[in-house]
């Protein structure tokens, strides 16, 4: 029995245990071991992470994916886990160690600090898993996986060294993204650039081997930079090669002020002659670009800060070297600033001497730490790397050759352009919890790469033995007591970037390096959903070493989703305010309402603009599904034993049975293609317009009559067509329809393992292809069969379709016309062909009901005063002469129509203003192009209906 009302907080928590218990969604099942395997691997969100609407709409549509082909009878793996998160989670920990005042991490060592990481995971580290499980994630929760994981730890171990063995791992020193305040270097998606107000000082740099004096502009260069204090490890001045300005000085030296230091003139394409004075400092070890520069031309690299971002100048060899008498005093009296004050300081003291020749204002991007919130220093130092170079190559040609294909297809030209561009991969950070280098290194600093400590040591030792450093009775001794090789043999204190465990995640989590038979079955992946902005960090990543180590790139399809934004476009940001919780949502109006609104939203290619009155409104159509449940279920509606719908006899059964494949096709046709709005869209048109507002609607009358056939056969084809529109809505509302898929009938199984509307057919050699070939692209399409889609009755189609037709376009001339509702009128058929004046008289009474009519007649031409539509090719009157005031009516539209053209024409205005669209917001900018769009469209709409009354008048 249906209860009244729809409560989803009733359903939800008591649906997600239902299918917890039956073990629903497991992989694996005995009863599909023989069915076409379809497996993706979530995204793992971050161990420390909540619940956000970007993971909403991410997690959704890969629901969509895994439930729509579970009910299709493949065996579903969604293999969920959750990321260890490096920094984030240290951050977490160390916080929680000083809010509670005990020991900091370094206080309390490596071991201790790891244990409490640990703790903390084990006590607080699932709570992604249980909002994900709200949200109605399907995934096959008994085989959650940890990047941190002993299995997945073995893998990446095993990954490191193998590549180290290669070639393809190896460590240099090179300039990375450094967090004065974390003590680590960051990846590129850690870096937030943010626009700040600052300053641009131009200074004068004195050319070797003349006298300097401000006044004399042939005694110096002058240079332009935003950071004056990286100035100290200047190692050259470049100019463009053909700006003739500079022509005579390439070659030449300049003095860098404060230093002393010889600096030369270099000719470089990166300088820009029409930018400031055309000539450019040069920093190889403090810029990215700089460092480029110097590789070209073979510059000196002089680290002028230390890992706190201090100035690091007594004691520093490459700074020191070659200076004159005295910078040693300058070295002592700046040593360990701060860079912030040094840059004070500095341009002091460069202004007392003459070398500041002006200061500008200048906004610009300044790269700030997302976690630390601190500025990022380009920073030199020792680090491991990948070669990414050589990794990037086969997995470019993937895509090439479409064994891996991204939907929408544009997105292959962003893989493209970073992959062919790629830059050597740093993996190694400056922290204590993650996946620790496995390396060790010997007295002299050489390292040794092993999977385990005493493969290591032993190569160590051996090594060393040979080279007669020690002895081979010292040697032994070492192996045998770890006591007495301490200090001589050490372990790389760093961990890996989080990303390298993340990269091996599609084969990693089923069991790879161990012979596991999930591996042959489940790798490679089907599909990848994602957002665009980690294609360079993690689908990239997973191509690379997919290809690499598998030989197979990791999944066939990569679909990127587009952002949620909040309802005026804007980017939600907790800064503006406007972050729109999912979980709130959720409590709100129940995950099925925030589901369907993300599902139907989601167009290729397109942002969300989520309001709230969006998700209200689908909780709203999750009731209208239940009320029609209701209403079947308190009109006898039950589905017969042996019903056979496409044997039905009565018209108005064959249309909805009709329209109902038709639904079927769409909804499965727009999901194969990833096009989830329309997916999501097809299938609440036909539950509320077609099933509810039509179909259910019509079926009253022979449902209030007598019992007979058409009865009986009406209240099974009501059963049997809610029962298709709950597999048909189920991927997109799972909570709402299996409570209404227990409650409405005895079933065999949930509706999560019920057959979608498409049966699989397979022959024995269709069963071998598709187990073999995981693209599904690669399967025929006879591999599915559809039942209901083959059913098509262009008769009933027509009858039906004619009548929703009329009534339709009725309702919408009153509505156009201002006719009160409750205001009867007359409807003239005109030329009415043989089809249409026998089907009328059958359905006048609904007619005349549904769209508010006091008779209809037949006539050859249309009655004086009438307005006339076209209703499937022919001609209806609908008379208004006494009905409405056509002078007035004429008169409310034409204000109407100019209040629409004052619209376009203020929006016009602004859109023209270069100045209104170069600074105003991106979402208000939009916004007003949106409103224009309705204007002209409401524009339109009053010009037809003035053209309805001029055919009145």
């Amino acid at each position: 029995m249906i209860e009244k009302n729809y409560q989803f907080t009733d359903i939800e928590g008591r649906m997600s245990r239902i299918w917890e218990e039956s073990g629903a969604f497991k992989a694996g099942r005995p009863e599909r071991k023989d069915a076409a395997p379809f497996s993706i691997v979530i995204p793992p969100p971050n161990v420390t992470g909540s619940l956000h609407m970007g993971h909403a709409l991410n997690n959704t549509l890969q629901d969509i994916l895994c439930r729509f082909e579970r009910m299709r009878g493949r065996d579903v793996l969604w293999q969920p886990g959750t990321d260890h998160a490096g920094i984030a989670t240290q951050m977490v920990v160390e916080r929680q160690l000083m809010e509670r005042q005990e020991p900091s991490r370094r206080d309390m060592g490596r071991a201790k600090f790891l244990e409490r990481v640990w703790q903390w995971k084990s006590e607080s580290g699932g709570t992604i898993v249980n909002q994900l499980k709200r949200l109605g994630a399907s995934c096959d929760w008994s085989r959650e996986r940890f990047t941190m994981d002993e299995g997945l730890s073995r893998a990446v171990v095993k990954v490191f060294v193998e590549l180290h063995r290669q070639g393809l791992i190896y460590k240099d020193k090179r300039l990375v993204n450094w967090d004065p305040k974390l003590l680590t270097a960051i990846s590129d998606l850690e870096v937030q650039q943010v626009e700040v107000k600052g300053s641009l000082w131009y200074l004068r740099y004195p050319i070797e081997g003349k006298t300097f004096s401000p006044d004399d502009p042939k005694s110096f260069i002058v240079v332009a930079t935003t950071r004056p204090e990286t100035m100290l490890g200047d190692t050259a001045v470049a100019v463009h090669p053909d700006d003739e300005r500079y022509a005579d000085l390439v070659g030449k030296h300049v003095i860098l002020p404060l230093v002393g230091r010889k600096i030369q003139i270099v000719a470089d394409d990166y300088s820009d002659p029409e930018k400031g004075s055309g000539a450019v400092k040069v920093t190889p070890a403090h810029d990215f670009n700089d460092f480029e520069i110097g590789k070209r031309h073979g510059l000196a690299q002089i680290n002028v800060f230390d890992q706190e971002g201090c100035l690091n100048l007594v004691g520093n060899e490459d700074y020191l070297r070659g200076l004159p008498e005295g910078a040693s005093e300058f070295a002592e009296e700046f040593h360990h600033v701060e860079r912030f004050a040094a840059r004070k300081r500095i341009v002091t003291r460069l202004e007392e001497f003459g070398f500041l020749e002006r200061i500008e204002p200048n906004t610009h991007v300044v790269p700030h730490g997302d976690r630390s919130g601190v500025v990022i220093e380009p920073y030199l130092t020792d680090q491991w790397y990948v070669d990414a170079k050589t990794l990037a190559q086969p997995a470019i040609s993937a895509v090439r050759s479409g064994e891996t294909t991204f939907v929408p297809k544009n997105w292959e030209k962003t893989y493209y352009e970073w992959m062919e561009n790629i830059q050597p991969w740093c993996i190694s950070r400056q922290l204590w919890w993650g996946h620790q280098i496995p390396a060790w290194y010997g007295p002299d600093g050489k390292a040794f790469v092993a999977e385990t400590e005493e493969e290591a040591v032993g190569n160590a030792l051996g090594y060393y033995v040979e080279q007669e450093v020690i002895t081979e009775e010292q040697g032994r001794e070492m192996a045998e007591d770890p006591a007495k090789r301490e200090g001589f043999i050490t372990r790389d204190e760093d961990v890996l970037d989080t990303w390298f465990s993340s990269a091996l995640w599609p084969f990693s989590t089923l069991g790879w390096p161990d012979d596991a038979p999930e591996v042959e079955r489940y790798y490679p992946t089907n599909t990848l959903v994602t957002g665009f902005d980690i294609i360079f960090f993690w689908v990239a990543r997973m191509m690379m070493m997919g290809l690499h180590v598998m030989k197979e790139a990791p999944f066939s399809t990569v679909y990127i989703h587009a952002l949620v934004r909040d309802e005026k476009g804007a980017k939600m940001s907790k800064s503006k305010g406007n972050v729109i919780d999912p979980l709130h949502l959720i409590d709100k109006y129940g995950a099925d309402a925030l589901r369907f609104t993300l599902s139907a939203m989601a167009a290729q290619g397109r942002d969300i603009k989520l309001a709230e009155s969006r998700v209200e409104g689908y909780r709203s159509f999750a009731t209208k599904l239940w009320n029609a449940c209701r209403f079947a279920e308190m009109n006898g509606a039950a589905l017969a034993g042996g019903f056979e719908p496409e044997k039905a006899k009565e018209t108005l059964n064959r249309w909805i049975l009709h329209e109902t494949a038709l639904a079927s096709r769409e909804v499965t046709e727009a999901i194969e293609a990833y096009r989830f709005n329309d997916a999501a869209n097809a299938i609440y048109r036909f539950v509320w317009n077609v099933y509810c507002d039509w179909y259910v609607e019509l079926t009253k009358p022979l449902l209030m009559g007598e019992d007979g056939p058409a009865k009986t056969e009406t209240r099974a084809m009501i059963a049997w067509v809610r029962d298709e529109i709950l597999k048909l809505l189920h991927p997109f509302m799972p909570f709402v329809t299996e409570e209404l898929w227990a409650v409405t009938a005895k079933r065999d199984r949930l509706l999560a393992l019920t057959d979608w509307p498409r049966k699989a057919t397979l022959t024995p050699e269709q069963l071998a292809m598709s187990m073999a070939t995981p693209n599904d692209a690669l399967i025929p399409p006879v591999l599915f069969v559809p039942d209901a889609v083959e059913f098509s009755d262009p008769a009933a189609e027509a009858e039906i379709g004619w009548l929703v037709d009329l009534v339709t376009a009725v309702r919408s001339v009153k509505a156009e016309m201002n006719i009160p509702p409750s205001t009867l009128t007359p409807l003239t058929i005109v030329g009415a062909s043989a089809e249409t004046k026998d089907r009328a008289p059958r359905w006048s009474d609904v007619i005349k009901r549904m769209a508010r009519l006091s008779e209809i007649s037949f006539a050859d031409v249309p009655p004086e005063g009438a307005v006339q539509l076209l209703v499937r090719g022919e001609v209806v009157a609908l008379p208004l002469k006494g009905v409405i005031d056509l002078a007035a009516e004429r008169a409310r539209l034409e204000k109407e129509a100019a209040k629409a053209d004052a619209d376009i024409k203020r929006v016009d205005a602004k859109l023209s203003n270069e100045k209104f669209v170069a600074n105003a917001p991106e979402e208000i900018v939009e916004e007003e192009k949106e409103k224009r769009e309705a204007a002209v469209a409401r524009k339109a709409k009053i010009a037809e209906a003035l053209v309805r009354l001029k055919q009145a008048s």
